[in-house]
């Protein structure tokens, strides 16, 4: 996804924001790199125990010593404020990511922004995303199973937005002329985003459709559209390993 050498990333949308954070964080700290994770809304515990530290700065005061610690280790962390009672870590405020990449302790701060309940496609509600003012890039993800599906509460998070940004009705097909306006609308997928971070496509699950000619257009679609205020679309699959991007 070409980032550079120190970068603030914020993760948004649907189909695979916690694998790619993850992903991310092990590609980059095989590297040598110093890198946190986080959240800025909520995650399942079980997810942010992948990360081989992880850390609430409400029960720990000496979390930064220990974040310290598995840096020097060459371990990369996943901070959160507390463990929820539904199962879920409650995020970090956004004003505490800001701090912690000023300060400059880590190479990387990669954060989920948003939640999309297992869902392919999404589109953000009022108080989303959560997206702190230093972020460097933005990335925001589609499930490209949902591409071609019809307008459905199980492919579909957040129905009623979707409808409004995309026109469609329910049982519409979900075509990637449609789902294009997710990515450009100001009210979608990238709302909030700093006016100095780039943007990043990610259409996620290829290995799951049948046509890649309609990923394809969809991409093509975006960019065309954006106008050159988005860099690049990746196309590709978290789980086979394979992308290809488009600039």
């Amino acid at each position: 996804m070409a980032l550079g050498r120190r970068e603030h990333v914020a993760l948004v949308g649907a189909g695979g924001k916690t694998t790619l954070l993850f992903a991310l964080a092990e590609e980059l700290q095989k590297t040598g790199k110093l890198v946190l994770t986080s959240t800025t809304t909520k995650l399942w515990h079980r997810e942010a125990l992948r990360a081989p530290c992880l850390l609430f700065t409400e029960k720990a005061p000496s979390w930064q010593s220990k974040l310290d610690e598995a840096f020097g280790r060459g371990a990369y962390a996943f901070l959160a404020q507390a463990l929820l009672e539904s199962g879920k870590v409650k995020g970090i405020a956004p004003s505490l990511a800001d701090d912690l990449y000023r300060e400059g302790s880590m190479d990387y701060l990669l954060l989920e922004a948003d939640g999309a309940a297992g869902h392919p496609v999404k589109a953000p509600s009022d108080r989303e995303p959560v997206i702190p003012p230093s972020v460097t890039m933005v990335v925001a993800m589609l499930g490209l199973e949902g591409l071609g599906k019809g307008m459905d509460p199980e492919v579909v998070f957040r129905m009623d937005v979707v409808q409004k940004l995309t026109g469609l009705a329910p049982g519409d097909r979900l075509t990637a002329d449609a789902l294009s306006a997710l990515f450009l609308d100001p009210r979608g997928l990238f709302k909030r985003t700093p006016a100095s971070a780039r943007k990043t496509v990610f259409l996620n699950k290829l290995d799951l459709i049948e046509n890649e000619r309609e990923a394809e257009t969809l991409a093509q679609t975006i960019l065309e559209r954006a106008g050159g205020k988005i860099d690049q679309v990746v196309r590709g699959s978290l789980k086979t390993s394979f992308y290809s991007v488009i600039r």
